[in-house]
């Protein structure tokens, strides 16, 4: 059975376009209710039992799953329209964007990888006396509790023994939900033993301890960084009632088996963090809030109980090496083409994307279309799990696919330096003043300032094209799309960049270049490569990560990077970035190295070093490798020739010797 579109305008408060909504998506739209929450409700059950609707409605989700429960039938899917859409100043004019969300809502996502997490509900409270010990108290029956204080005098130890209280400083803690580890110092413990008071054991340093999660009340640094992001580390501002009161709740419930997603997969074999010993790209290390990712050899790890899903470590990847895949990334780009290409169908033109996260992006533009002018009619909202990893290949693919700008609304915790710096790099690759940041935390000032981009609303930059490949591949393409009317051919000045993207070119000193070649051993790309048959270095630009690793390693330091894009077909070729001539072989003119460099290690060497003080001897340093040692083989002072070694003469030896001497 085709699925169906159940429609409802909310007591005549939107205007709904069905006819819109059916050319562009393909569904049958159910004709317009006004209200299936209340009045229409046995209308909204008697469809929901049919099976394969969809509900026009996600204010009243929890009904109509009690409704579909009643009729056991499996939930319906709910797409919100109204406050997206049709609560707007030009809701009128709606129509192509309810499409859009319709078609987008259809998309079924990627299946996410889980891992299991368990929690036995062993809880560390910690923080001042006065304010843990009422809490470890309401937890004691649901919770394995321990509660750890910085002082407190023997006469406060409390008597009740349902949970463990110690003294002490907290001076390392890692891990996450399931599995803390933590290392105290000055720690004192209670001993329970003897008549009065309790007392406290002689401090001592070093003590480890394990939990399942931990209730921060101290109201001091967090123990981890982006403590807000780590599973079963709750922490609450003690001198807050409330927050204290719901972090206690949330604490209550972190007992059993947990499913957390793997968010991201990492490619090791891709990774260009290190070589040889030599540090090469630390981009995502640097991006990671939660320190979930760390060096491991020549490449890097992520820990999947630390990794918070935040995606920043996928947008600045140089090499795809780390992917976001909590949704796959792939996922995006096709939800933007099929909200863009629903648009169009439905008759719209020019859409602009707005892309908030599920929480604070959600609740403020559901605020500004109940109580403001909501959202324009051309500006469509795109939901996303984390607004950093929206980089600047996914900014670049939305322009060059059919959208006229992208706004990106940052949230109070999100990682604006980081969008920041994407959103510069992707203007600079022909997003120009299409990509705009907001920092809005009122709704009215929010749809105030949308109406008001909307008016000066670019067009259309480029005629959409498709994002395919890796998010490398993606973002060339998209940026010659957006320079289209530009010479794409050989001649074209490359694009400069902003310090630090990865993408670029190099520049050689030719004079201290040696054509050692190192930098070509460590080029994790293949970027740098050489000629077996002549002394050349070789550079293909569009490879190139710019990590810096043949910089570091270059002897001479004669390697600059050149942030930059060519967006010509020359970037995707080999071109020489140095050469000189061979130096041949005097005994059988094989060429084996570079002429400048044999000379300057004659002219060092010959006749000035005792091992090459004579004629024959300064010869070797001319020889290819065979040569060479066919000349020591046959030199007569050559140690080649000589005669057997003596043997080793060893303990045993001796011993033998010793005991036939007897």
């Amino acid at each position: 059975m085709a699925k169906s579109l159940i429609l409802c305008d909310c007591l005549g408060s939107q205007t709904i376009d069905a006819k819109a909504i059916e050319r562009a998506t393909g569904l049958r739209c159910s004709k317009v209710h006004t209200s299936l929450c209340t009045s229409q409700a046995q209308l909204a059950a008697s469809e929901i039992a049919k099976g394969d609707r969809i509900i026009a409605c996600a204010q009243e989700q929890a009904l109509f799953q009690d409704l579909a429960e009643a009729a056991g039938v499996a939930p319906p899917p709910c797409v919100d329209l109204r406050d997206r859409a049709g609560w707007a100043r030009d809701g009128d004019r709606a129509g192509p964007k309810m499409a859009a969300l319709v078609a987008d809502a259809l998309l079924s996502p990627p299946q996410v990888k889980m891992v299991d997490l368990h929690s036995d509900g062993r809880c560390l409270v910690i923080g001042a006396p006065e304010v843990v010990l009422p809490v470890a108290e309401q937890l004691a029956p649901l919770l394995a509790v321990s509660v750890l204080v910085p002082e407190i005098a023997p006469a406060d130890i409390p008597l009740d023994r349902r949970f463990d209280l110690v003294v002490g400083q907290v001076k390392r803690a890692s891990g996450a939900l399931g599995g803390f580890d933590l290392r105290l110092d000055q720690l004192r413990q209670v001993l329970p033993a003897g008549r009065g008071a309790f007392a406290l054991s002689e401090a001592r340093n070093g003590a480890t301890t394990q939990c399942d999660l931990i209730l921060d009340l101290r109201g001091d640094t967090p123990l981890f960084a982006a403590g807000h992001k780590r599973d079963g580390y709750l922490r609450a501002d003690p001198g807050d009632a409330g927050a204290v009161a719901r972090a206690v709740l949330e604490a209550s419930h972190l007992v059993g088996d947990f499913d957390k997603p793997l968010y991201t997969r990492l490619e090791a074999q891709l990774c260009a963090h290190s070589r040889a010993g030599i540090t090469g790209c630390s981009r995502c290390l640097d991006a990671c809030p939660t320190g979930a990712i760390a060096p491991a050899g020549d490449h890097v790890a992520v820990d999947p109980m630390i990794c918070a899903g935040c995606g920043g470590c996928s947008a600045v990847c140089p090499s795809g090496a780390i992917a976001i895949d909590a949704p796959d990334g792939d996922f995006l780009f096709q939800r933007m083409r099929v909200m863009a290409q629903a648009f169009e169908k439905a008759g719209g033109s020019a859409p602009r994307l707005l892309v908030h996260d599920g929480e604070f992006g959600a609740e403020i533009i559901r605020l500004g279309a109940r109580f403001f002018d909501g959202l324009p009619a051309d500006m469509l909202p795109l939901e996303v799990a984390s607004l950093s990893s929206f980089g600047h290949a996914e900014m670049l693919a939305a322009l060059a696919g059919g959208w006229a700008s992208v706004t990106i609304l940052l949230a109070p915790g999100s990682e604006a330096d980081l969008i920041g710096a994407q959103a510069e790099l992707a203007r600079a690759l022909g997003g120009s003043d299409r990509i705009e940041l907001l920092r809005l935390d009122d709704p009215e000032a929010l749809c105030d300032a949308l109406y008001a981009y909307a008016a000066e609303a670019p067009a259309l930059a480029a005629e959409p094209v498709l994002a395919m490949g890796s998010r490398r591949q993606v973002t060339r393409l998209a940026a010659r799309a957006l320079c289209a009317g530009l010479d794409t051919g050989a001649e074209q000045v490359p694009i400069p960049l902003p310090d630090g993207a990865p993408y670029g070119a190099l520049e050689i000193d030719t004079d201290a270049c040696t054509l050692c070649l190192a930098c070509v051993s460590l080029c994790p790309s293949g970027a740098l490569g050489d000629n077996p048959d002549a002394p050349q270095l070789r550079f293909q630009e569009d490879a190139c990560l710019q990590c810096g690793l043949c910089a570091r390693a270059c002897p001479e330091q004669a390697i600059t990077l050149v942030a930059r894009m060519d967006l010509s077909e020359a970037a995707l070729t080999q071109k020489i970035l140095h050469e000189e001539e061979p130096f041949a072989c005097i005994e059988c003119g094989t060429p084996f190295g570079v002429r400048s460099t044999i000379e300057k290690i004659i002219g060092k060497l010959a006749g000035k070093h005792e091992m090459f003080a004579t004629s024959n001897a300064a010869r070797l340093i001319q020889m290819c490798d065979d040569c060479r040692v066919r000349a020591q083989y046959h030199d007569e002072n050559s140690p080649l020739r000589g005669g057997a070694r003596a043997p080793v003469t060893t303990t045993e030896d001796y011993l033998t010797k010793q005991r036939r001497d007897n």
